[in-house]
């Protein structure tokens, strides 16, 4: 048998156990690695979890107890990205400290902007959403699905939107 025909035969023995055990289909990188050894390996806090689709760049700092969804970009390369304990990073979302914006529209000649990220405890974000460079999101804050949070949300709000909006 070549390696392709042995990896094929593992590739389905490991997707059959995956929904044997979890009802679920994951990507091959998933069934490979363990979420909390990748947040380990990041030194991310104890419990945390993170799938093998996302991407880490720069100072990304997470507590303990948080969960990072699949395809999310976690970027801390224009300054710190510090999320808490207990949060739940859904799927697809993208947190970013810094952005091209004025580099660009001024064809290079101005600099990156960057500034850090604060994410509290207990947050949870929706799918899909986007969190833009300087912001701070309190304790406990909810943020719903497909949101644009580009100001600060405080604790215990509940946002949604584009722009994200705190909610009555």
């Amino acid at each position: 048998m070549d390696l392709l025909s042995t990896l094929q035969v593992l590739y389905r023995r490991l997707t059959a156990e995956m929904r044997s055990k979890y009802d679920r289909r994951v990507p091959l990188g998933d069934l490979l690695t363990d979420r909390w050894e990748i947040a380990r390996s990041y030194a991310f806090g104890a419990g945390s979890s993170c799938y093998d689709s996302v991407l880490i760049l720069g100072d990304v700092r997470v507590g303990e107890n948080t969960w990072i969804g699949p395809n999310c970009i976690l970027d801390g390369s224009g300054g710190p990205l510090i999320i808490g304990d207990w949060c739940s990073i859904s799927a697809g979302v993208h947190i970013y400290t810094h952005d091209t914006v004025r580099r660009s529209t001024s064809l290079g000649v101005d600099p990156i902007d960057k500034a850090p990220v604060s994410i509290g405890s207990g947050v949870y974000i929706g799918p899909n959403s986007v969190v833009a460079k300087g912001v701070t999101i309190g304790d406990k804050a909810v943020i719903g699905a497909m949101s644009l949070v580009n100001r600060d949300i405080p604790g215990g709000t509940r946002a949604w939107g584009t722009p994200a909006r705190a909610q009555p």
